[in-house]
């Protein structure tokens, strides 16, 4: 598959994941109003609920992870390589300059953050930077610089959103049952759609996290694949993802709520269940397979 296919093929999976749960989350919506009795009113609250919290979280995340990360600007005299590669990178995606950040760690990663292009960051470790030989820098900042361009943090937002209105229905749901709302005498139909509606409550929390985890392992091969685009040279990415595989040291700034913005798994040691289905990156192996079909 050539570089454009496969950007164009991972940009509609990715879309059609969403679509999917979009449904999902249409019929978990209607389960609620119909077996709560609440209706459109429950729901507007839940969703203003999540919304509200979400754009606090899209508007200083950037600020929080780099705090979390305890990453400091990156300076051209002190790392000239990164700030010339992305320099020239940027010009290239058409975007602005991202502001250059570093974690002093000798793990090799790095990741990109900020709402959109004019407020994003890049954020490599020292142990990356001195590792990476020019062509694999490139392929690694190209990929974090296709996140920004490609609007990931904004994509995934929209995801998280959709994942906490979920959580919440389905938290209300379950309340429901216990504070027994509807104790009206019920119908076959009615048993059944209450059946329904617990089954939903329990397993939606953890099918909506299966679907954020789907999307986000899409968008690591659109960045790949955009990463490409960009370099016109996959065997600099290629090079540094076997780099990246080869690392079996954790990153200690990096925690279960960060590892998703990382190009790969800062979480070393984790076992991979049902095959990565609980993994927020797809396998490297798969990866630059991906890239070799270029």
């Amino acid at each position: 598959m050539g570089m454009y296919e496969q950007i164009s093929s991972n940009k509609l999976r990715s879309i059609l994941i969403v679509f999917g749960f979009v449904i999902f989350l249409l019929i978990l919506s209607w389960l609620f109003a119909e077996i709560t009795g609440w209706g459109i009113f429950g729901l507007v609250i839940a969703a203003f609920i999540v919304i509200l919290l979400s754009v606090g979280s899209y508007y200083w995340s950037d600020s929080i992870v780099l705090k979390i990360s305890s990453a400091r600007p990156a300076t051209q005299k002190e790392f000239p390589h990164f700030y010339n590669v992305s320099e020239g990178l940027a010009i290239a995606a058409g975007i602005p300059m991202p502001k250059l950040y570093v974690i002093n760690d000798t793990a090799l990663n790095a990741f990109a953050t900020g709402r959109d292009p004019k407020h994003a960051v890049i954020c490599a470790t020292t142990g990356l930077l001195s590792a990476m030989n020019r062509s694999e820098l490139e392929g690694v900042v190209a990929h974090e610089m296709s996140h920004i361009k490609n609007y990931d943090i904004r994509f995934m937002t929209l995801v998280t959103v959709m994942v906490g209105i979920t959580a919440l229905l389905s938290d209300f749901l379950l309340r429901s049952f216990f504070w027994g709302s509807g104790n009206r005498e019920r119908g076959k139909m009615d048993i059944v759609l209450l059946v329904v509606g617990i089954i939903f409550a329990i397993l939606s929390p953890l099918i909506a996290t299966l679907i954020q985890l789907a999307v986000s392992r899409q968008r690591e091969y659109l960045a790949d694949a955009s990463s490409v685009e960009l370099t016109r040279y996959p065997d600099g990415l290629i090079s540094a993802l076997r780099k990246l595989d080869k690392d079996t040291e954790p990153l200690e700034a990096a925690n279960k709520a960060t590892a998703h913005l990382y190009i790969s798994n800062p979480l070393k040691g984790q076992k991979m269940w049902f095959k990565g289905l609980f993994a927020t990156h797809p396998p490297i192996e798969s990866r630059i397979a991906a890239l070799q079909k270029m």
